[in-house]
């Protein structure tokens, strides 16, 4: 138990542990008297909560099975703070979990929510209740009526994990959302999902509109789709059509992966351009004919790719223009860059695939009606749908000899890094933060 306490806190952190101790014997002098409450009683606790901590506006969660948190909360006239409310709040949770789901906080666990309510990183394996632990955090900033975030690494975790703690906010009278790529839902008890298979965790989410699960008190969901959604948001022309609130507190599970690992991974939302595309084929034949070391040297690691002096005068050959990088020429210089990164950084079977009739073509097999399809670097994964931008997807399809798609334009972008910046507290939990935290904290904060 020891070892796991310090886990939560990070190696050497004893010091921070016997400070939460104090905290954590508060909660467990609380149990008694919440478990003493009715339903209707531990129900009003929230509202009692928001009340003392200037909360109004917030519809009561439980009132409404899938309209998500009602209207927008009146600015705060705080009287008490979070950090007042957290030993009656975790208490709540506590005993909540314990009559639905039939599971109680061990104090370990009460560490590790106090560490993500401070907007630090818990550190447990797999196994150890990094969802159960992230529900006491979860809805203690949700009493302030602004939305929090729990970050999952794909849509299933997002559903299980909501499906799992929604019955629990419920009983404390919150609302539960979830994000997914093609579905939103509001957990609700009365909605039975048909297509659920018996599994409870998935079985009352109610289909709603995106901007419903969002506006419920907690809702679950990918990097990605929160992501999309704020890119989205940023496009509209009517502020209505908006569907996220503002950024204000996420947990983000396997955050070593996803704040790390993809910090830098753009999210890209494009669309497509008039663009000629027999250059394309033109620069993709030119590139067969240049050499490594004599014409471009390569960087794998910034996959990028440098053309020599040597290299340019073939190229100007070979594309009959005399000055590669006179001004009527600029755009030539683009079709390059794009046709060498496509003809030596990008490998079929690597980076995509060709796909035809649904079927992945084999390195033997070709078809002019191929469509390049992108493998996921973290997953192995295809991505139907998704296309590279600045032309590189066009030039890797005049490469494999295969219809030439229209270019598509960048119409909104940003990273995973920049957009968890976003959110005015951010967390995480992870299994091995400790060799990142000098990045965590210069980054993120945390």
């Amino acid at each position: 138990m020891v070892a796991f306490i310090k886990r939560l806190m990070g190696i050497g952190n004893d010091t921070n542990v016997r400070r939460i101790q104090p905290l954590v014997a508060r909660i467990n002098a609380l149990e008694p008297s919440f478990t003493a409450l009715t339903d209707d009683q531990l129900r009003e606790k929230t509202a009692e909560f928001r009340k003392r901590l200037g909360v109004t506006g917030v519809r009561h969660g439980g009132d409404s099975d899938a309209q998500g948190a009602g209207a927008p909360p009146a600015p705060p006239a705080a009287v008490e703070t979070l950090d007042d409310l957290l030993p009656e709040a975790f208490a709540a949770v506590r005993e909540a979990a314990r009559r639905v789901i039939g599971m109680r906080h061990y104090d370990v666990q009460l560490i590790g929510g106090i560490v993500l309510h401070r907007g630090q990183i818990a550190e447990m394996r797999t196994g150890e209740g990094k969802t159960f632990v992230a529900s006491l955090p979860l809805y203690l900033n949700a009493l302030v009526g602004n939305g929090c975030h729990l970050i999952t690494p794909n849509d299933y975790l997002s559903r299980v994990g909501g499906g799992w703690m929604g019955p629990v906010y419920y009983r404390l009278g919150m609302t539960t959302g979830v994000i997914c790529h093609e579905f939103a839902g509001i957990y609700s008890p009365h909605y039975t999902d048909p297509t659920s298979r018996g599994d409870d965790r998935l079985m009352h989410w109610e289909p709603v509109s995106r901007r419903d699960a969002y506006h419920a008190d907690i809702t679950y969901g990918t990097n990605h789709e929160f992501g999309f959604d704020y890119l989205r948001d940023n496009m509209v022309y009517d502020l209505g059509q908006m569907v996220q609130r503002d950024l204000h507190y996420a947990i983000v599970d396997e955050v070593d992966n996803i704040l790390i690992d993809e910090a830098r991974t753009p999210l890209i939302i494009s669309g497509p351009a008039d663009e000629p595309p027999d250059t394309y084929a033109k620069f993709a034949s030119i590139v067969t004919q240049l050499r490594e070391e004599r014409d471009f040297t390569i960087d794998l690691k910034a996959r990028s790719v440098m053309i020599t002096e040597e290299g340019i005068d073939r190229v100007e050959r070979l594309a009959g223009v005399s000055n590669l990088y006179a001004e009527e020429n600029y755009t030539l210089v683009h079709y390059l860059e794009q046709a060498l990164r496509a003809g030596v950084i990008f490998r079929r079977d690597r980076d995509y695939v060709l796909l035809h009739q649904g079927q992945v073509l084999t390195s033997g097999q070709h078809h002019p009606q191929s469509e390049i399809v992108i493998v996921d670097e973290f997953t192995g994964r295809l991505m139907p749908g998704r296309r590279y931008s600045e032309g590189l997807h066009q030039a890797i399809e005049a490469k494999e000899g295969v219809a030439i798609r229209r270019e598509n334009l960048t119409l909104a972008t940003i990273t995973f890094q920049n957009y968890f910046r976003l959110y005015r507290k951010l967390s995480g939990m992870t299994g091995t933060a400790t060799t990142e935290a000098e990045e965590f904290r210069k980054i993120y904060n945390l």
